[in-house]
C-alpha cells in the first residue's frame, strides 16, 4: 500500500512541476507586456536588465520629468548629466502610480560609466512601497555588490492600499562621505572610496512599476 501511495505521489509531482508550479526568479514575476514602448524622449538612453525588450518599456515626458511604464527594470541616463569631483548633490521626487504585484523599486544612480555595455557600474539607491531601502553597486553586466541590504527607515513614505507613493531621493558627495538621504533625512552613509561616485546620475526603475520621475537636480556644492 505505501508503494502505491509513492507511485500516486511521484505522478502528480512530475506533470505540476512540467506545468510550471514551482518557479523561480524571472520565471515566477515575468515582466509584464507594456503596449506603446520602444522609443525613448530626445536625448535619454536606457538600459535594461538582462537585455530584456525595450519594447515592453513605456518612457515618455511628463512636465519636467519622465513617466515610465515598465516591464523589465532600467537605468534611464542623458549623457549631459554628469556628476564628479570632490563634492556634488543630486535629488528627485518619484511617485509610484499603481500597486505592482510585489514590492518594487526605484530610485536614483550615480558614477554611471559604460552604461551601454556589458561593463556598465554605478551605485544606486532604491526605496519600495514596503518602507525599505537599499544601497548597491552595479560591478558589470549583470553582478552586483550589496553596500546596504534593505532595510526598513520610517523616512519612507509606504505604499498606500491603491499603491500609491511619492518620495524624495537625494544623494550628497561630501568631504569624502556619501549620505543617501529620503525625503530629507538621511537613512545611511558610506565612504566615498569604496563606492562608484564620479561619472553619469541617472534613473533606476525596477520591473514592472509605473512611476513619475521629477526633473533630476544636479548640484555642485
Amino acid at each position: 500500500m505505501r508503494a502505491v501511495r509513492l507511485l500516486v505521489a511521484l505522478a502528480v509531482a512530475v506533470p505540476l512541476a512540467g506545468a510550471g508550479v514551482v518557479l523561480r526568479g524571472q520565471d515566477r514575476d515575468p515582466d509584464i507586456k507594456i503596449a506603446g514602448g520602444g522609443t525613448l524622449p530626445t536625448s535619454w538612453q536606457a538600459r535594461t536588465d538582462k537585455n530584456r525588450p525595450l519594447a515592453d518599456a513605456n518612457i515618455v515626458t511628463m512636465g519636467d520629468g519622465l513617466h515610465v511604464t515598465l516591464g523589465p527594470a532600467v537605468v534611464l541616463w542623458r549623457a549631459s548629466d554628469e556628476a564628479s569631483g570632490g563634492n556634488y548633490h543630486v535629488v528627485a521626487t518619484f511617485t509610484q502610480t499603481r500597486n505592482p504585484r510585489h514590492p518594487e523599486a526605484y530610485g536614483l544612480f550615480i558614477g554611471g560609466s559604460h552604461l551601454a555595455d556589458a561593463g556598465n557600474r554605478y551605485t544606486y539607491f532604491l526605496v519600495r512601497g514596503d518602507g525599505k531601502f537599499l544601497v548597491k553597486r552595479r560591478v558589470a553586466g549583470d553582478s552586483t555588490a550589496d553596500v546596504k541590504a534593505w532595510t526598513e527607515s520610517d523616512a519612507i513614505v509606504k505604499a498606500d492600499s491603491a499603491g500609491k507613493a511619492t518620495n524624495e531621493l537625494s544623494i550628497q558627495v561630501r568631504g569624502g562621505t556619501v549620505s543617501f538621504r529620503v525625503n530629507g533625512k538621511e537613512v545611511y552613509s558610506a565612504k566615498a572610496a569604496e563606492l562608484d561616485t564620479q561619472g553619469i546620475v541617472g534613473y533606476r526603475v525596477n520591473h514592472n512599476l509605473d512611476v513619475h520621475l521629477s526633473a533630476l537636480g544636479i548640484h555642485k556644492s
